[in-house]
């Protein structure tokens, strides 16, 4: 059981990253203004509770249909 949370930990974990990671590179894109302004300006622009509570509840429905699809095929 350990492990199942383990590992269900990373992998939200790492969908998470991934999630923040794209909103950082769409503020250095041509319409961006993580550019002009900065990283710090990017970071407190795109690190917000709403945001976290999109990426909590996407990673969580990402990793259930990973799960599912794991044991399906």
């Amino acid at each position: 059981m350990k492990k199942d949370g383990r590992r269900a930990f990373i992998e939200i974990g790492f969908i998470i990253f991934l999630f923040y990671s794209n909103l950082l590179m769409g503020e250095f894109e041509r319409s961006g203004m993580g550019a002009k302004k900065g990283l710090i300006w990017a970071l407190s622009d795109v690190v917000t509770a709403s945001n976290f509570g999109i990426a909590i509840v996407a990673a969580t429905i990402g990793y259930v249909l990973l799960e599912f699809l794991r044991t399906r095929y």
